[in-house]
């Protein structure tokens, strides 16, 4: 398939789409109804729908198909994001009823920041995206707290990975300056995104720790960068800062 890895195996692709097709509002699914999603051959969703039950990956209902207990003994192993999103969550709203802007919760994937909580600003004017949203961790402000607080061996092998793209005229695009960034970040505990991945988007960030002390995602501020301007930043990085540490307590950091 053009644009996908040669390394890709399309039938591993396809089960984890299916995978996802299942949700809390959306528990059994049918065979029909998944091929038609996937775009996929009866006898083809047939096979794989049987391959994923020898493997209690989904079971079979009356109605169809729904997953497995394989899958909730997977979901255990993720216990700590959920810790995350539950000390997260109402700091959050708290922080988004402060500021009355967009609040965010990142984690760091390779070289991006993957949103997994978001609570929307109440104005009309809003940053619309959804949680599972992937960004280039270097232009957004969680991005580069969670970069800048690698140690610097494994900073240095993701970098080597980079391939900077230019998204608005002020994304930083090259390693140095991005280096130095960091650098500043690291020692100053939080991060700016001006205008840096989109356009009349500015952010702030701070880094959440676990009870390890180890920063294991970040929190931020968005807004529309003509509501933000430059005078309120003060305050709302100062109230970032804040709910980030009060997050860190919450899961036992020191």
């Amino acid at each position: 398939m053009q644009g996908r890895p040669s390394w890709e195996l399309t039938s591993v692709r396809n089960a984890a789409r299916l995978l996802k097709e299942f949700s809390h509002t959306e528990r059994e699914l049918g065979v029909s109804e998944l091929a038609r999603r996937l775009g996929l051959a009866t006898s083809t969703v047939h096979r794989m729908l049987a391959t994923l039950a020898a493997e209690k990956l989904v079971e079979r209902t009356a109605a169809g198909y729904r997953l497995g207990l394989a899958v909730f003994d997977l979901g255990a192993s993720v216990a700590p994001r959920r810790d995350l999103h539950e000390a997260a969550l109402p700091v959050m709203a708290t922080l988004r009823a402060s500021t009355g802007e967009t609040v965010q919760l990142a984690v760091l994937d390779g070289l991006e920041s993957v949103y997994v909580d978001r609570l929307e600003s109440p104005h009309t004017v809003r940053i619309f995206a959804k949680v599972g949203t992937r960004l280039p961790a270097p232009t957004t402000s969680t991005g580069k707290v969670l970069l800048a607080a690698l140690p610097p061996d494994e900073l240095d092998v993701r970098l080597r990975a980079w391939v900077p793209r230019r998204i608005t005229p002020y994304t930083i695009v090259d390693e140095p300056a991005l280096r130095a960034r960091l650098r500043e970040i690291a020692a100053r505990g939080w991060a700016e995104n001006r205008e840096e991945s989109r356009v009349g988007v500015v952010s702030v960030g701070a880094p959440v720790r676990d009870g390890d002390g180890a920063v294991i995602a970040a929190l931020s501020v968005a807004a529309p960068a003509d509501r933000a301007g430059p005078a309120p930043l003060p305050r709302i990085r100062a109230a970032v800062i804040e709910a980030a540490r009060v997050v860190s307590r919450r899961l036992g950091a020191p």
